[in-house]
């Protein structure tokens, strides 16, 4: 079996993060970590996208409003109910918020022709698990309950997120299964963190691998979790949950060159055994956070123009 080599374009990201030699962030606070993932949006996200409508929108939570953005993609009818996306950012439930990820609800919208809704959570150490599983439950829920008002068909809503937000997004899904929540026609699972413990292969084998190193994801996991034993609580590691039926169909991305690859897989897995149905692609040669990378990495928009080709599928057969 060939040795899988790391795409050129991964490759060059990882060459422009040496090169500007930043501390790792693992090394910062959580505020600094904040400063320099925005920092790096000018040198890998495209220009942002042109959608045919944006707004800022505020949900009730648990713990006060959640603040959330709308956008509605290129080509998609006003005064007609929308099939939506729910998206929830990646950032290690950390670092990231609503600017971080505006380029990629952008290219979402206009890909999948929907409305995309934004959520920006509370993060971690100010406030550690659960409260982010607890805003993403609670914003979805309020889309779903205002989708009239919002001019979304809520039956055809979707969840989805990348990384930190894949996450999310997967416990969403089986929050809303076992607990009465929108009935979800699709999930959108962009190499997602399933099992906290990461003790899987990949992990060891892309441990030093550049953006995620298997450092990062500790001191992540570190600030996010309150104790070793919100590891085996399936809101924090979802392929723990241990029953996948009846969960909405998905397409689970995972990347080849991510100590994130072995548990995004297991999770489709999972779904696939307990007869979910599931398509899953694997960027062999890609890096954690591509998608986010768009100015250098070629595969952002396929994955793009992917998602949103399995997002008209779902929404077409809702």
């Amino acid at each position: 079996m060939p040795k899988e080599e790391l795409d050129p374009d991964a490759a060059r990201v990882c060459e422009m993060i040496v090169a500007a030699n930043r501390p790792p962030l693992e090394t910062l606070t959580p505020a600094q970590a904040r400063e320099a993932y925005l920092a790096t949006r000018r040198a890998l996200q495209p220009d942002p996208e042109p959608v045919a409508d944006v707004a800022d929108l505020q949900a009730a939570g648990p713990a006060g409003p959640i603040s959330l953005r709308l956008y509605r993609g290129n080509g998609v009818e006003r005064g007609k109910l929308q099939p939506a996306l729910v998206f929830i950012h990646g950032g290690g439930w950390v670092i990231g918020d609503l600017e971080s990820h505006d380029q990629a609800c952008r290219a979402l919208a206009n890909a999948a022709r929907c409305v995309i809704i934004a959520v920006d959570y509370r993060l971690a150490p100010e406030h550690k698990f659960p409260a982010a599983v607890e805003d993403a439950i609670a914003a979805t829920r309020w889309v779903a309950d205002n989708a009239q008002s919002l001019g979304i068909d809520a039956g055809r809503l979707a969840v989805g997120g990348d990384s930190a937000g894949g996450n999310l997004a997967a416990v969403v899904s089986l929050d809303a299964r076992d607990r009465a929540g929108p009935p979800l026609v699709f999930q959108l699972l962009i190499y997602p963190g399933t099992d906290m413990q990461m003790n899987r292969p990949s992990h060891s084998r892309h441990a030093d691998q550049l953006p995620l190193r298997r450092a990062t994801m500790q001191w992540f996991v570190g600030h996010y979790l309150r104790d070793g034993n919100d590891e085996i609580d399936w809101r924090a590691s979802p392929l723990r949950a241990g029953d996948f039926r009846n969960l909405p169909p998905a397409l689970v991305v995972t990347a080849g060159f991510d100590p994130l690859c072995d548990e995004g897989e297991a999770y489709a897995g999972a779904l696939s055994g307990a007869g979910v149905p599931v398509m899953h692609k694997r960027f062999d040669g890609q890096i954690h956070g591509f998608f986010n990378m768009g100015r250098i990495v070629a595969d952002a928009g396929r994955l793009a123009a992917l998602a949103g080709s399995a997002l008209k599928d779902a929404f077409k057969t809702a």
